[in-house]
Parts: structure tokens; sequence; C-alpha cells
């Protein structure tokens, strides 16, 4: 016999189950454990070898495409945190948006700089940021202004050390980062001037989880049109009227009861804040599209980084100062 014609016992092999079909299988099987067959199967040579396991299945995530418990806990602690500084200490809300802008600033200046991307100075935009928010605390608007200028001043300065190779492009990204994350953070501690500014913040605050959730919910289970497929596919018009209803609602009634005003200022601030909060969200997902990133890090579970919790916070903030200057101003 020729070692290229199969053995006998395959012949008799062959003959057999030709004669002997076996049973279809049912759909129920997973494929991997069929009846008459273990998880061993026979290689080219006629020899067995054990059949690679099935790989082990991603952490289920939400409909959304989040891990919906562990957002939910490290979205509860950042609240309490934030609310804790407001209610027992209010200048310790200052190091809260001090430290948050930090972070921020050190994710954005991380996520430009992928890929030989651009490079602007680390240094002198912590310190910036840091300077425009006490200067909100003690100077106002005016003084986050002059903060940003300086800011810039300051950094177009440290560039200088490195030549004038892609200085152009280094401080773009240095610019929009100064105004990106601590010159609109600046805002919520000017939110808290005032002597009802715990409150103002709180509501504000308020304003932007009553929207995602909102948003959340209704783009889960009505969520149908994608409002922007290119940018933030799971984002649906669906989704966006429930942030616009829900914390419209919301707000209405903190207005009425915390503030003593119509109801109908809070409705008006809530579409507001809401409408900001969305063009937040898509501002940093069509930023992370262009820079080719998931999340701008993993610092946060079920979140991914500061700057994707921040997103809707950023524009929130200087909508809610404007629009509480005009529907609750401050007293004096």
């Amino acid at each position: 016999m020729s070692h290229l014609e199969p053995p006998e016992y395959e012949l008799r092999r062959t003959r057999y189950e030709s004669r002997h079909d076996r049973p279809a299988v049912p759909d129920g099987y997973p494929p991997a454990f069929r009846p008459g067959h273990d998880d061993l199967e026979l290689d080219l040579g006629g020899h067995r070898a054990r059949r690679a396991a099935p790989e082990p299945e991603p952490a289920a995530t939400g409909r959304a495409g989040r891990n919906l418990p562990a957002a939910i806990g490290v979205g509860s602690t950042m609240g309490v945190v934030v609310v804790a500084s407001l209610l027992i200490w209010r200048p310790a809300f200052l190091f809260v948006v001090a430290l948050g802008a930090g972070i921020g600033v050190w994710e954005m200046v991380r996520a430009v700089g992928r890929d030989d991307g651009a490079r602007p100075p680390l240094v002198p935009l912590l310190g910036g940021a840091a300077a425009m928010i006490a200067l909100a605390w003690y100077a106002g608007a005016e003084g986050v202004t002059l903060g940003l200028v300086l800011t810039v001043l300051a950094t177009m300065v440290w560039r200088l050390a490195d030549g004038p190779y892609r200085y152009q492009r280094d401080m773009l990204a240095a610019i929009l980062i100064a105004v990106y994350v601590p010159f609109l953070g600046a805002f919520a501690v000017l939110l808290d001037r005032p002597d009802d500014g715990a409150l103002r913040v709180i509501v504000t605050l308020a304003a932007v989880v009553l929207s995602d959730t909102g948003g959340y919910v209704a783009g889960v289970f009505f969520g149908r049109h994608p409002m922007a497929p290119t940018v933030s596919p799971k984002k649906s018009w669906e989704g966006t009227a429930g942030s616009l209803l829900i914390a419209a609602t919301g707000s209405a009634l903190l207005f009425l009861f915390g503030f003593h005003v119509p109801w109908w200022h809070g409705a008006v601030f809530g579409l507001g804040v809401s409408a900001a909060s969305v063009l937040g969200d898509l501002g940093e997902s069509l930023l992370k599209r262009d820079l080719k990133i998931k999340d701008m890090s993993n610092l946060l579970p079920g979140h991914g980084g500061v700057m994707d919790r921040l997103d809707s916070v950023l524009f929130a903030v200087p909508t809610a100062f404007v629009l509480f200057s005009v529907l609750a101003p401050a007293a004096g």
C-alpha cells in the first residue's frame, strides 16, 4: 500500500459513516458542543488534538454602550464630592474645580499629542488653569478673562524654547485647551460667588444630570433616528427630546421652590442648559473622532476620562451663568 493512500481503518470508517448518517443537530446546541462530538478533533495527521476553548465574552454593557453600574457608581461619587464641598466649606469647591480642570488639561495635552500630533506645553497650561480658577473667585468674570490672556502669553513664551518647528500648530492646540477646559470650567466658580451660589451650582448640575438621564432613557427605549451618525452614532433625536423634556420639567420645579420665581423661568433654564449639554457632548465626540480615540483616558470606570464626564458640564456652566443673570439674578 502506498503511503499516499489512506489507511484501511480510515476507509472502513468512511464506508461506515456513509451508511450511517449522523443525526441532524438541533438549533439549540452551541457549535462547540454538538452531539456525537467531544472537545477533541482530528488534525490532518490523524492525531487527536484538543479544540481551542471559546474566547470569553466581553463584559456586558448597556444598550447605549456604557458599563452602567460603573458609570452610576463613579457619577454618584463625583456628585457627592462636589455637593459636600459646596455645603461644608464653599472655598473647597475651588480645589475641586481646579483638580478637575488640571486633570482635564493633562488629558487634552496627552490626547492631541498622539501619533506625532501637537505638543502644547503642559506646565504653563496647568498654571494658567489654577490662575483662572482663583481669579474667578477673587476677581469675577474680568479676572477669568485676564487669566486666559496671561495663560496664552505664558504658553507662547514657554514654547519658544523648543524652536520654530510646528510652533503655530502647538500654540493653536494650547489655546484650544486653555479655552475649552479651565476658561469654561471657571464659570462654575462664578456661579458659586453669590450668597446662594451653592444652590445655583447644584441646580445647574442637577439640570445636566436630568438632561443626561432623560436622553439616555429616551434614547434606549425610543431612539430610532440618529442625530449625528458620523459624530456620535448612539445619539438620537428621540434621546435629545427626552433630554430637553426632563431637564425643563425638573428645572421648572427647582426654580419654583428654590428661587421662588415663575416656573417657566426654570423651564427656559432647563432647555438652555440641556441644549448646551448636548452640544458639549457632541463637541467632544467630534474632537475624539478627529483624534481617532475612544476616550480621553481610562481614569474613571464606566466613563473613560475626566473630560468624558465634563464634556456636557463645560458647555452648561457658562450657559447657566448667563441664564441665571436674566431669569434669577443674584441679590445685590
